[in-house]
């Protein structure tokens, strides 16, 4: 989003009115360079219908650090009164059961999943230039990561996310300038998880094994796999955006956002010199992904940007993905009946990212909304986890191939409070608030390969190389629900 030039009296206004607001609330957010990353300051506290400011800083600069980083200082902001944000389809037209299975769809209890409830279907024109346009987002996008030009993709293509900002806006390709490195939101509304296949559990799986069955249609794009031949894991496919963790990744490092097209997760990584990702450029829309919402008074909010009306609380206790589904399909609220568990993409569009526990001591959610917070592993105040609606289907974890029976024992989520993990024997923001990663629908101590470690607070399993700690609802606290309705 290019910064808005305001007219001499806006300009006075922020001089006197907004800038020592601001100051005194410490809400003045820059961005800082940090070992390969663009460091967007993000602050939107002024968010409620009176007092919106729709664009804080007009200073942009940026220059150059001895690691190749660049320093930038740029606000911009999170919500917009004017904005169209079509949110497209997740894909999964399937509703599955709670340990196998699939079920058939329908409404009104445990069947009524992403599956039952369709929006808008993917739609993608090839501009036989070597770009793509999205008809539902109206963005434009490359259609491959190969950077190099090779007529390949590998790791040779990854870039810092510092250099994927400067590779994509200083890129002339198909008759268009005006590319830029995408936000996290542009990025998800190419998520399929239709036919999506997370191979994280694979053993001796290869890209050729994943044919169709990637987080991104690759029927459209060019996918980028983990370059295994490098050294790297088939699953590491993440692609850079511009939004940088308020909070801290591993509690101490500087992280920045990457959506995985292989394993069909957003994951907050290590900002620094020799973390690099695939790069996906776009053009048009530079409003997308951003809310515009209106307080309705009675427990609702609807976001006028996409056209969905959200409780404004939250379930308030724990729910297993399966009591979520009901809980929603048996709410009444606001003088309607017709609420449902939001599927992850709908999920993931009223997330803000410019908000973090350990950034402004909230949930990563609109101040327009109420967040409850809980007593995480740590031992400390944090935020909920939300279910969507929608199963993260993996391979079989006995396949080498992903051609055996899906596993469907995970329902995607997104975490509105810390993205927590048990690594090196100690609990740590591992992902960041705004992630989107998958727990056990029902008991996650069935999970294979997890394990279990108690750090004062309560004995809790975790799982993974970064220790993901597993919440189904089923006795451990923080994993809720929000309720939609169209």
């Amino acid at each position: 989003m290019k910064p808005k030039i305001l007219n001499p009296g806006e300009r006075i206004e922020f001089i006197s009115t907004w800038l020592p607001r601001l100051l005194l609330s410490a809400t003045l957010s820059v961005t800082v360079s940090i070992a390969g990353c663009d460091l967007l300051g993000l602050t939107d506290e002024d968010d409620d219908d009176s007092t919106q400011l729709l664009a804080l800083l007009l200073l942009s600069t940026t220059s150059s650090s001895s690691d190749g980083c660049s320093y930038q200082v740029q606000s911009i902001t999170t919500t917009t009164s004017t904005g169209n944000y079509t949110l497209v389809d997740t894909g999964q037209t399937t509703c599955y059961g709670t340990n196998s299975g699939t079920v058939g769809c329908s409404g009104g209890g445990t069947a009524a999943q992403d599956g039952f409830y369709t929006g808008n279907t993917p739609s993608y024109t090839n501009n036989a230039d070597g770009t793509i346009t999205d008809n539902r987002t109206s963005l434009m996008w490359v259609n491959s990561a190969d950077t190099n030009g090779d007529s390949s993709i590998n790791s040779s293509d990854k870039l810092t996310q510092s250099s994927a900002v400067s590779y994509c806006s200083s890129l002339t390709y198909a008759g268009h300038s005006d590319w830029r490195l995408p936000t996290v939101k542009e990025l998800y509304s190419l998520m399929n998880f239709g036919q999506g296949r997370d191979p994280s559990s694979c053993t001796n799986c290869a890209s050729g094994n994943l044919s169709g069955k990637t987080f991104m249609d690759d029927s459209v794009f060019s996918v980028g796999f983990g370059d295994t031949s490098s050294g790297e894991r088939l699953i590491d496919g993440q692609y850079a955006s511009t939004n940088v963790y308020g909070g801290k990744i591993f509690d101490t490092d500087t992280g920045v956002f990457g959506v995985n097209f292989v394993d069909g997760r957003i994951k907050g990584y290590e900002c620094n010199s020799t973390k690099t990702f695939y790069v996906q450029c776009v053009r048009g829309n530079s409003d997308y992904g951003l809310n515009n919402f209106t307080n309705n008074g009675n427990g609702t909010i609807t976001d006028n940007a996409t056209g969905l009306t959200w409780q404004q609380g939250d379930s308030g206790t724990s729910r297993t993905f399966d009591q979520a589904l009901t809980y929603c399909e048996g709410l009444s609220l606001g003088g309607s009946s017709n609420w449902r568990v939001p599927n992850i993409k709908e999920l993931q569009s009223i997330l803000d990212y410019s908000r973090a526990p350990d950034y402004t001591g909230s949930a990563a959610i609109n101040s327009i909304f109420n967040a409850t917070s809980f007593t995480n592993e740590e031992g400390i105040t944090d935020y909920a986890t939300y279910w969507s609606s929608t199963t993260h289907v993996a391979c079989d974890n006995a396949s080498s191939t992903c051609g055996g029976t899906d596993d469907v024992t995970s329902g995607a989520y997104m975490a509105f409070g810390r993205a927590l993990g048990y690594y090196l024997n100690s609990v740590q923001d591992v992902h960041g608030a705004g992630s989107q990663r998958s727990d056990d629908k029902d008991d996650v101590s069935t999970k294979g390969g997890a394990a279990s470690a108690n750090v004062g607070f309560g004995t809790f399993f975790y799982w993974g190389p970064q220790g993901d700690i597993l919440r189904d609802g089923n006795g451990e606290d923080g994993m809720y629900v929000r309720c939609v309705r169209n």
